[in-house]
């Protein structure tokens, strides 16, 4: 005897439903990209770019994590095409070999926010009373290119290797205690991506802040590189239907906790007067 199953007859496939189910769907075209910028051509950013990239004194590393590398907002790009004095680093820890610019250990500032166990000066404070002229003062400046967690991540892996020849500074404004106004802040008040903290700001601006110190002219320097990231986020503005990014639950309980502190405070202040 047979069982049912082997009785029964196969379904009828028609030549429509073989043809759907062989053919693969046709890829989708792809956006077309400008040579150039390497950026898309309705966002295309030629015009606002350096008809040559800067020259700089100082030699900028920048070490981004490897997931910061695929975002599509990252400056990153635009930044190593601005400054002709620029090389990125993909890693999650900087070490030994890794950069043949490091592993001479030059003279190296690392830019990241101070804690209690890592303390920094400003960018300011840092810097010697040397004539600006001379050719021996010039420096390594190293960002770290990640989201806040994992830049502090690999700040902290890396500190072992850099404590060996660079110092930690940090940029004049920064204040854990406020909610952070991020350069991505668009004309029409959408914003692409937000800081954590005030002072916190894009790989970008940290640059072109730091060069402003730096550089003998870093005025100038710092206002190209701001007037191409205002227009990349002026373009992608454009493109944006989500709604502005709220603040973050934890810092607005931090800064309500501490706004309520410095009350108590003054209510005592005035009982003991």
């Amino acid at each position: 005897m047979t069982s049912g199953a082997e009785t029964e007859n196969p379904p009828i496939q028609t030549t429509a439903e073989s043809e759907s189910e062989s053919e693969p769907e046709p890829p989708q075209p792809r956006r077309p990209i400008c040579s150039k910028c390497s950026r898309p051509t309705r966002v295309c950013l030629c015009e606002t770019l350096p008809a040559q990239p800067i020259p700089t004194k100082t030699h900028i590393l920048i070490i981004q994590h490897p997931h910061e590398a695929r975002h599509k907002l990252s400056t990153v790009p635009l930044l190593t095409k601005c400054l002709l004095n620029s090389t990125t680093v993909v890693t999650r820890r900087l070490r030994h070999g890794l950069s043949p610019l490091l592993d001479q250990s030059p003279p190296a500032v690392y830019l990241f926010p101070p804690t209690p166990s890592s303390p920094a000066v400003t960018l300011s404070q840092s810097q010697p009373q040397n004539d600006n002229d001379n050719d021996d003062d010039s420096v390594v400046l190293i960002v770290f290119d990640a989201t806040w967690k994992h830049a502090r991540e690999m700040v902290r892996a890396s500190e072992e290797y850099l404590s060996r020849f660079a110092s930690r500074v940090c940029l004049e404004g920064y204040d854990e205690s406020v909610g952070g106004r991020s350069i991505y802040d668009s004309d029409s008040e959408l914003i692409l991506r937000k800081e954590p903290c005030g002072g916190c700001v894009s790989t970008m601006e940290a640059v072109a802040r730091a060069l402003r110190v730096i550089e003998p002219n870093g005025l100038c320097v710092e206002a190209q590189l701001l007037r191409v990231l205002r227009d990349m986020v002026r373009l992608q503005a454009r493109y944006l239907t989500t709604k502005p990014i709220k603040p973050r639950p934890k810092l607005e309980k931090k800064k309500k906790k501490a706004m309520q502190i410095e009350e108590k405070r003054e209510e005592l202040l005035d009982f003991k007067s």
